[in-house]
């Protein structure tokens, strides 16, 4: 299986150079989409209900600092299977070209994020994780990619 970090190289080698809130968001919909149209995680790790939308804190902590991002260290992304690669593909000509605004403000008026934060005021920082269930259900019932 793919890590994230796989995941965030494979979509830079695609897309080229992005902000990381962008990367943030791309890997954040791969993963939901693998979740439905492949009925399998993309990759393992966690990706969490941050203020400012879905993060995965294992990518995070290899851009702390940065505002654009244009490699990964220790992602591969000949990890991705074919399924893999198609799923991100597909998620890509669907997302790829919008903003790191646009794509944010969309996460945060989906369930899967304001499920995983209820209760917690907006802008407070939390670390509580955005269950597979609840990415699969939300998009495989609410939303189909054309």
């Amino acid at each position: 299986m793919a890590s994230v970090l796989d995941v965030a190289a494979y979509i830079l080698t695609k897309k080229g150079e992005m902000t990381t809130w962008k990367l943030q968001k791309l890997v954040y919909y791969s993963q939901a989409w693998s979740l439905v149209w492949d009925e399998r995680a993309l990759f393992p790790e966690r990706i969490e209900a941050w203020a400012n939308g879905p993060v995965s804190p294992d990518l995070y902590k290899l851009h702390r600092d940065a505002f654009v991002i244009k490699t990964v260290a220790n992602g591969n992304p000949e990890k991705l299977d074919r399924d893999g690669c198609e799923t991100v593909d597909a998620v890509l000509s669907h997302y790829g070209d919008k903003s790191s605004q646009w794509l944010s403000d969309l996460a945060l008026r989906e369930p899967p994020w304001r499920d995983a934060r209820r209760g917690i005021p907006d802008g407070e920082r939390a670390n509580i994780e955005i269950k597979h269930r609840a990415m699969a259900n939300y998009y495989c019932c609410s939303l189909a990619l054309p």
